[in-house]
């Protein structure tokens, strides 16, 4: 497994600031939303060839991958004009992406939080905006990842395997996979045949995992939490990783850099068969 995390956990910073200090704390890869992580980039057209060439040198110095470029848009939104602003703010970071070596655009499929209504109402547009993107990643031969949330259009395995056919494109369209956005109802999943049956449909299509852990407070609130100390059971993850992909990306979200070494060894613990 390759252990990386969402750099901007880690706080805004210079590019080659940046680099080094996660090649320090021991990561081998990293998420990078640019806009989130580096000081002078406050938006997606705030970004220059500079910006891209100083990351690209500066991560490959520092022996830091980048399996994700983060870019994660309102992709599904039936606005016609947020959409087509999403569509094309993802294409351009598909250009972006090829300058600095990441693996895979990533990106969810909507902002808010849906309702069954509302999900079904987005889920063309979401299809519109994701073919369009990816007959330009096509193009250009890169990639574009796309993230199930139960709350957003692309929300259950029905729902992948639609937009997986329907798009045709397994080479260009691949998927991140975030089992705490999968797990709606923690204490009625039986996670074992659950993360079995998500990773037997669609882990051909999965470039990387994002590692998180969280409970519910007695408010239905989200509470993120050390990894262990919440309801995911990573176990029947673990253990299609061995079987499946022993190279995958773990790439730590809502990570404290207080502990991150606890949580680096937590996951080595997890997931290295060794």
């Amino acid at each position: 497994m390759k252990i990386g995390v969402r750099a901007h956990d880690y706080g805004k910073m210079e590019i080659e600031e940046a680099a080094e200090l996660l090649h320090r704390e021991g990561y081998q890869a990293a998420q990078l939303a640019l806009p989130k992580v580096f000081a002078g980039i406050n938006c997606y057209e705030d970004i220059t060839l500079s910006h891209l060439e100083r990351i690209r040198q500066a991560f490959e110095k520092w022996e830091v991958e980048i399996p994700v470029f983060g870019c994660y848009m309102d992709l599904g939104n039936p606005d016609e004009g947020v959409r087509d602003y999403a569509v094309e703010t993802l294409k351009k970071c598909l250009v972006y992406s090829k300058e600095v070596g990441a693996k895979v655009v990533g990106t969810e499929t909507a902002y808010p939080h849906l309702d069954k209504e509302g999900k079904a109402k987005w889920h063309p547009y979401m299809l519109d905006g994701i073919k369009r993107v990816v007959e330009e990643a096509a193009r250009l031969d890169v990639k574009l990842a796309i993230e199930p949330v139960y709350w957003h259009p692309l929300d259950s395995l029905e729902a992948v395997r639609c937009v997986m056919e329907a798009v045709g494109d397994e080479a260009h369209l691949r998927m991140i996979f975030d089992a705490s956005n999968l797990l709606q109802f923690p204490d009625e999943t039986d996670q074992d045949a659950y993360w079995k049956e998500w990773l037997g449909q669609t882990g051909k299509y999965i470039e990387a995992m994002h590692i998180k852990d969280f409970y519910f407070d007695e408010n239905g609130k989200y509470c993120p939490v050390p990894l262990g100390k919440g309801v995911i059971q990573y176990e029947a993850i673990a253990e299609w990783l061995w079987k499946e992909q022993p190279d995958m990306y773990l790439l730590r979200e809502e990570m404290n850099p207080q502990i991150a070494q606890a949580e680096i060894a937590y996951m080595k613990k997890i997931f290295d068969q060794n």
